[in-house]
């Protein structure tokens, strides 16, 4: 078999899931995009291990390592999505910017109305 065809394959692979991560505004989507593309990576590790004939088949170790990785991956990533759906009704990429608060919202959130500001006493 011809190294050429996996990696054609693999490049398709990977160029669907780049389009995948860099169009979707859905958050599930992305992460099966991202694991497209690391099917794409597997596959070209097994195809380039067949192609060199190595002995010790470091491709193949190489390739279940990386499907562990994203196991762990989707794991974490689903868990992260479910938490922020049922927290904000939505997975949509562009929501998810809301999430972050400025530094000085947040000094203003923790601090006691009642008590006296200490940095505006001290630069006065």
């Amino acid at each position: 078999m011809h190294l050429a065809y996996p990696a054609v394959l693999a490049v398709l692979l990977f160029c669907t899931g780049l389009y995948g991560v860099l169009a979707r505004r859905n958050v599930i989507l992305v992460l099966m995009s991202v694991e497209l593309m690391l099917n794409a990576v597997n596959l070209n590790l097994v195809a380039f291990d067949v192609w060199l004939r190595d002995t010790l088949h470091a491709g193949q170790a190489l390739t279940l390592f990386t499907i562990a990785l994203a196991a762990a991956e989707i794991g974490i990533g689903l868990a992260i999505v479910l938490l922020v759906y049922r927290n904000r009704g939505s997975s949509d990429l562009d929501r998810l910017r809301d999430l972050a608060e400025r530094a000085d919202d947040a000094d203003t959130a923790d601090r006691d109305p009642q008590q006296p500001d200490t940095k505006a006493e001290a630069t006065a």
